[in-house]
């Protein structure tokens, strides 16, 4: 039997946590294609991986539509939505599968695989709820993936309930835990603070995106609560959150901690950093559908904080791999990050627990070996299923 091609659709070419993904499963298909809707490191990394590239030709600023904004707003864009559909069908009829990584690029997807007459798996990396997408786009999304998607990937039980509840077919869903590799690195948390130019003392770290649901602002406020601890925020605002960036420089000037608080934008060198810190606080306010940043730390060997909404509770064993605390509340945070930065015997071991527990869990190979199992399923059109926890760690 041939391997089938299979087309990998996603609607930016900006390498946030989903991009990250995809890149990592796109590595056993070497001669398939991907259809992106812009230029970017994402198109590069494609092209690097042996995939034939389609750009859309009237893509371009598509992934600019707000996935929590109204539907309404796209109707200045629909000749471009329209050209987008019907060149991503022509492209579909190449390959035996269409792999949509994004939610923009799942609707679009949907429509094109109608046309072409082509199986779709839709890889959801985002909780479908209220605090994340308008109504009107949920009831979108649930209806055409109960109608079009053969399979809907997610990262976690969390993200599979939020599309369940949100009107999905449970018989759809598939989840497939989020997996990385980290290089090891043998330089002493104090020697790459030196290099890296990171001040002595204790110092936390938040790595993400800067937006305002994952919750930056509320590691500020906890601050407050704790005098001579410092902090570096890592990432930058990708898509289009650049007040709520600015919102954040202003609120530590304003609460006194500019000599206390780094931003130090996108980094190619999270890892290192990580390692530097005395501990990796996640602060999003609304469910995380997963939380590479909690894997990477845990990886690392770095301890945790994190809010206790989403996938987090998943990743970290309800806290016995790491601290949860309740979303949201500065003070709760502030008591916490206290108490991590005091060395302890406990800590100690629960930190080098969590690191073997997210390498015997959260490999790369073990993903891309689920979701390359997925696809041939689907291809060979078998309606058996794995279980529903494929790719779950246990």
């Amino acid at each position: 039997m041939r391997t089938p091609r299979v087309l990998f659709v996603n609607h930016t070419s900006t390498m946030s946590g989903a991009e990250m993904v995809l890149a990592d499963v796109v590595k056993p298909w070497r001669g398939s294609g991907a259809f992106l809707f812009e230029d970017g490191p994402l198109d590069r990394a494609m092209r690097g991986q042996g995939l034939t590239v389609v750009r859309a030709r009237r893509g371009t600023g598509l992934s600019g539509l707000r996935r929590d904004g109204s539907l309404l707003r796209a109707i200045p864009l629909a000749g471009r939505l329209v050209a987008t559909v019907l060149e991503l069908a022509r492209a579909a009829r190449g390959h035996d599968v269409v792999y949509a990584n994004s939610q923009k690029a799942f609707v679009l997807a949907a429509l094109a695989t109608g046309i072409a007459r082509r199986p779709l798996v839709w890889h959801l990396h985002d909780i479908l709820d209220g605090a994340h997408f308008g109504r009107a786009q949920r009831e979108l999304q649930v209806r055409l993936a109960n109608a079009r998607a053969a399979r809907v990937v997610v990262p976690s039980s969390a993200a599979a309930a939020a599309f369940v509840a949100a009107g999905g077919r449970a018989d759809l869903v598939e989840v497939v835990a989020n997996g990385l590799d980290l290089p090891a690195d043998p330089a002493a948390p104090a020697a790459l603070r030196e290099a890296l130019g990171l001040p002595a003392g204790p110092l936390i770290g938040v790595f993400s995106r800067l937006a305002p649901w994952k919750g930056q602002h509320v590691v500020l406020e906890a601050l407050t609560r704790l005098p001579g601890v410092r902090c570096v925020i890592v990432g930058a605002a990708l898509f289009g959150e650049d007040a709520y960036a600015a919102r954040l420089r202003a609120l530590a000037a304003e609460r006194g901690l500019g000599d206390r608080v780094r931003f130090l934008g996108q980094r190619s060198d999270v890892p290192r950093l990580m390692r530097a810190v005395d501990a990796v606080v996640h602060p999003s306010i609304a469910p995380e559908p997963f939380g590479r940043t909690l894997v990477e730390a845990m990886l690392v060997g770095v301890p945790v904080i994190a809010s206790d909404a989403g996938a987090a509770a998943e990743i970290l064993d309800a806290g016995a791999a790491g601290t949860l605390v309740p979303a949201n509340d500065a003070a709760a945070l502030a008591d916490a990050i206290a108490r991590v930065l005091v060395p302890s015997p406990a800590l100690a071991a629960q930190v080098r627990s969590a690191q073997v527990s997210a390498r015997a869990r959260y490999g790369a190979a073990r993903m891309r070996a689920a979701v390359s199992d997925l696809i041939l399923r689907v291809a060979a059109g078998d309606g058996t299923r794995a279980s529903p926890m494929a790719g779950k760690a246990a």
